[in-house]
């Protein structure tokens, strides 16, 4: 008999089993291959690894994702939410402290999704919807950035003409998008393991925000040179 989907999430436990807590095995499935997304790459993980990483059937992983891209794309929508979220804090920013706050949680993100950005030219270059939704994605990191560059200028932290400020709201996406490609140019293999998470995560913050040095104030040049001297020592 050829194998039957597991039961979802919300149907009811059957007599004798003990009760779990409801989690569909669709989300399981994102979650493990996330995973092995950010391990192995994108492109060297199959639908049959990670029905094996799962112990579960390819037919039953093929019920809740009929294609790789569906995997992929769950994946990226999930991403989409969480990173709203963050740039959302964007317009309240008026000082150093918050920037570098909320540009490493910018970086810790991108690390949470690296697969992504590890194999970003290949996907895009495969999947449709990836790459009309990853150009809105950069639009609106632009955009956020060009509220943090208004808020430091509003507070006093920073000097910036607003011609000024397009081109460098731009310069600080491109570092945030390609850092890790960098780092693991500089280290191949080594540099997205997870031990090295938090020294590559805190160069990263450093030099996006490092763009602004020539602009800020004496006491936020000392105090983002602090900020990322503690950060890395710890």
């Amino acid at each position: 008999m050829p194998d039957q989907p597991e039961a979802r999430g919300d149907e009811a436990p059957r007599a004798g089993r003990p009760k779990k807590a409801p989690r569909r095995t669709a989300e399981r499935i994102l979650e493990v291959t996330l995973a092995l997304f950010n391990r192995f790459g994108e492109p060297n993980v199959s639908t049959t690894l990670i029905s094996a990483e799962m112990n579960i059937s390819p037919g039953n992983l093929y019920y809740h994702y009929p294609a790789k891209d569906q995997l992929v794309n769950g994946l990226f929508a999930r991403y989409e939410r969480a990173l709203a979220e963050i740039l959302a804090s964007a317009d309240g920013i008026e000082n150093v402290e918050d920037a570098w706050l909320f540009v490493h949680l910018l970086f810790e993100l991108i690390w949470s999704y690296r697969f992504l950005y590890r194999d970003l030219n290949d996907l895009l270059s495969r999947n449709r919807h990836l790459e009309t939704h990853f150009q809105t994605v950069l639009q609106k990191k632009t955009q956020a950035m060009t509220a943090l560059l208004d808020g430091l200028t509003r507070g006093g932290a920073a000097h910036l003409t607003q011609d000024a400020a397009g081109p460098m709201a731009t310069a600080m996406v491109v570092v945030l998008t390609y850092w890790l490609s960098y780092e693991y140019v500089r280290d191949p293999r080594r540099a997205l393991e997870p031990d090295n998470a938090a020294t590559a995560l805190g160069r990263g913050a450093y030099h996006v925000l490092a763009l602004l040095l020539p602009h800020l104030d004496d006491a936020s040049r000392a105090h983002l040179q602090a900020l990322a001297a503690a950060y890395v020592a710890r």
